[in-house]
């Protein structure tokens, strides 16, 4: 369960709205711009690289962009910024495979058992 501060400065959202007098239809914080404007060319290039054309208009581009800014900031709060839902992504997907090869552990066994009548 979420509680919700009670500090406006968590309230407080830097949202772009648009031009003077044309207000755009969906209100995006500055930080999903910015974002968007990165994956962009950087779809276009992975697109590049396995297609070797680059498209007059990149609609698949822009959609997975789009598709990638909001899955990315579904998971952002005020206590958890955009490039810390990045790097935790990039770190999960890095390092939590399984090793190929099953590692057992080593076994103690007891091959001697002395007993002693008195302390050392």
């Amino acid at each position: 369960m979420r509680l919700r501060t009670d500090d406006d400065i968590y309230r407080a959202r830097l949202v772009y709205l648009g031009p003077p007098g044309y207000t755009l239809p969906m209100h995006l914080p500055y930080a999903q711009y910015g974002m968007f404007v990165l994956l962009v060319p950087l779809f276009v290039f992975l697109h590049y690289l396995i297609t070797f054309q680059i498209d007059a208009f990149p609609a698949w581009e822009i959609a997975l962009a789009m598709v990638t800014t909001s899955y990315v900031f579904r998971h952002v709060d005020p206590d958890r910024p955009a490039r810390m839902v990045i790097r935790t992504a990039l770190t999960d997907w890095r390092r939590t495979r399984e090793p190929a090869v099953e590692q057992r552990d080593p076994r103690l066994v007891a091959t001697r058992i002395r007993v002693r009548e008195e302390l050392v």
